[in-house]
């Protein structure tokens, strides 16, 4: 990853957004392992105006030099530039980067929130050292990003890397086995990954094996003090898990899986997730290849500021 600058010259600043649906954090970068915070606001969802002024807002606590990286929610199609955003309806169908880059009067380079993780953990965090890195979500639902020498590959209509969507979850796992159904996804399909993957997919399969509405943290708590409900939650929820993450390491070669999300602050389950998964992989490996992320919280911001600084960071 070559970003340095030439003799005698500093680092553009660089304007680091990490966009969400509910608030937008922002932060300047000269070097993306040392970010200063810009702090945050709420975002805006219906307003492109007030969009626009949140992003100012913050932007005019930095330098007014360099271009402006952001890291989102949402889909960004490499060809048009169109952003699919269903949560921020205000930005949802535009071409994003250009919009704003008129209207901020400063370059702009957006990429998808999990691609920014993974190209985060890449550059800077437990994939370093690693040419091939899968970023994998597990959050709210299921997401992922791939980077190949330090590079995102967005891929045809920005969607590589979505290995939470498609009708390819199991419908009978566990031992003993038990069928789950294929619930429907809020991406139009049914039985995706995302729909039994992440914490709500947790909350319910838990309702589903146990007729009990608690929150993925509780039912987490649950599983770590040895309850046997939550451990037949946690089984089969794992294995419908594993399986297509599998399949993602045996067709893309990824050295790593770093994990991000509120899941992937659990090590005990990833760890188990890990197990699981290196059972199923053609490769054997013996040491973990899904692992906790490192960059946490940040790496929204962090894999931003890579993306501006690390020329053809995106493929």
């Amino acid at each position: 990853m070559n970003d340095a600058a030439p003799p005698g010259r500093s680092r553009p600043a660089i304007t680091c957004f990490d966009i969400g649906g509910s608030a937008i954090k922002g932060g300047v970068a000269r070097d993306p392992a040392a970010i200063a915070p810009l702090g945050h606001v709420p975002t805006p969802l219906h307003d492109f105006d007030d969009f626009v002024a949140a992003l100012s807002t913050l932007a005019g606590r930095a330098p007014a030099e360099g271009p402006v990286a952001i890291s989102t929610t949402g889909v960004v199609d490499p060809a048009t530039g169109v952003i699919t955003c269903a949560n921020i309806p205000c930005i949802d169908g535009r071409a994003l980067a250009a919009d704003l880059a008129a209207r901020l009067g400063r370059p702009v380079l957006i990429a998808n929130d999990a691609d920014c993780f993974a190209l985060a953990e890449a550059g800077l965090g437990v994939g370093q050292g690693h040419r091939i890195v899968f970023g994998a979500i597990l959050g709210t639902g299921v997401g992922g990003g791939l980077v190949i020498d330090g590079r995102i590959v967005s891929g045809a209509g920005g969607f590589a890397g979505e290995w939470g969507h498609g009708p390819v979850a199991a419908t009978r796992v566990g031992d003993p086995p038990v069928e789950i159904p294929r619930f429907p996804c809020g991406c139009g399909l049914s039985g995706c990954v995302d729909t039994v993957g992440g914490a709500r997919g947790m909350e319910r399969l838990h309702h589903h094996l146990h007729g009990a509405a608690l929150p993925s943290t509780a039912i987490v708590a649950a599983w770590l003090a040895g309850d046997a409900a939550a451990e037949r939650t946690i089984e089969v929820q794992v294995n419908l898990l594993a399986s297509p993450l599998a399949l993602v390491l045996n067709v893309v070669g990824a050295d790593i899986v770093p994990v991000g999300g509120g899941l992937g602050r659990v090590p005990e389950l990833v760890a188990r997730l890990d197990g699981e998964v290196r059972r199923r992989i053609l490769r054997r490996a013996d040491r973990p290849v899904v692992v906790p992320g490192r960059i946490a919280g940040e790496a929204g911001l962090v894999g931003a500021a890579l993306l501006a600084l690390s020329p053809g960071g995106l493929e």
